[in-house]
């Protein structure tokens, strides 16, 4: 019985989507994915820049910006197990930006 299971899930994997994909506009898709990875987590830079240049951290709340990087870390998890790159670099990075944000709410 467990060898048979076994053999389902080997026949299972190899239905999987060829990488890189061979239609081109998935191939675009997962390139601009990738791109918005990167590029998302930086919205939170005028934040950033408010905070350590201007040295003002009214309004920003510390427990949210601490639950937004708790938060990123089972995605980050995620990300890892399914190897799937864009979701990797997006949260790590927003871990990154929202720890600084953070760090900046409790120390101004």
């Amino acid at each position: 019985m467990g060898v048979h299971h076994i053999h389902k899930r080997k026949r299972a994997h190899e239905k999987l989507e060829k990488f890189p994909h061979n239609n081109k506009y998935i191939r675009g898709l997962d390139k601009f994915l990738i791109i918005i990875a990167i590029i998302g987590p930086l919205v939170a830079l005028p934040q950033i820049l408010q905070i350590f240049v201007l040295k003002n951290a009214s309004g920003v709340s510390a427990l949210s910006w601490g639950l937004y990087a708790l938060f990123n870390l089972p995605w980050i998890t995620y990300g890892f197990v399914h190897k799937e790159k864009p979701i990797i670099i997006g949260y790590m990075l927003s871990f990154f930006i929202n720890l600084i944000v953070l760090t900046g709410a409790l120390v101004y």
